[in-house]
């Protein structure tokens, strides 16, 4: 598994594909790094429980809807984060930006459209989760990709529907599945070391971050 450097590199490179919509639903998550032990650890959060809520206990990375009072989609992400786990990103690197998703729905045409941004923290601090946050992880990159982590599920959402996840901790809540998933796959697939399993294109399902 390539360390900062690498993963620098290999987003100098990378031209992500953009879903260009000047109107309609946006959201934007963060990708936060950090280093320890020389190695990179990305920041991970599962989201409250709240009755009503079709995101309620999932696994994500910080972030959510892009409002009126941001200025770009990246400063919706980095608002985000600041709000859900305290991590200011204003003085972090921004090391490249992921594909833009878009989550399906039944019936909706106008899908949400979900960037993410990978950032390098130096020195992100102690995490201050705010009410949206049941528990943070400090998680090793080189860990998503090992082989016993990875498991094909059917979830609350997904009724007899089985999609790929990886468990980062508990194997009953903490598993990332979905778009997170996805964006996690696409940034192996970047930095040239591909998930090892793959159940390849699968319905999506709609999801705010």
């Amino acid at each position: 598994m390539p360390g900062l450097e690498q993963i620098r590199a290999a987003f100098s490179g990378h031209e992500p594909e953009l879903i260009e919509r000047p109107t309609g639903r946006r959201a934007a998550v963060a990708v936060v790094l950090r280093e320890h032990a020389g190695q990179p650890e990305v920041l991970l959060i599962e989201r409250a429980t709240k009755d009503g809520d079709p995101w309620s206990g999932h696994m994500a990375f910080p972030g959510g809807r892009v409002e009126a009072v941001d200025a770009s989609i990246q400063i919706a992400a980095e608002r985000e984060t600041f709000e859900e786990v305290g991590v200011s990103l204003e003085g972090a690197e921004l090391i490249g930006r992921l594909d833009d998703l878009q989550g399906r729905h039944a019936g909706r045409v106008d899908a949400l459209v979900i960037s993410g941004f990978v950032f390098h923290h130096p020195s992100p601090g102690e995490l201050e989760p705010n009410y949206e946050v049941a528990e943070t992880f400090w998680f090793p990159v080189r860990e998503l990709r090992e082989p016993e982590r990875h498991i094909e599920k059917a979830f609350r959402e997904t009724g007899s529907l089985q999609f790929p996840g990886i468990v980062v901790g508990d194997p009953e809540r903490h598993i990332v599945w979905g778009l997170t998933y996805r964006f996690i796959e696409i940034f192996f697939e970047v930095v040239g070391h591909p998930l090892r399993d793959r159940w390849g294109e699968l319905p999506m399902i709609e999801r705010t971050p």
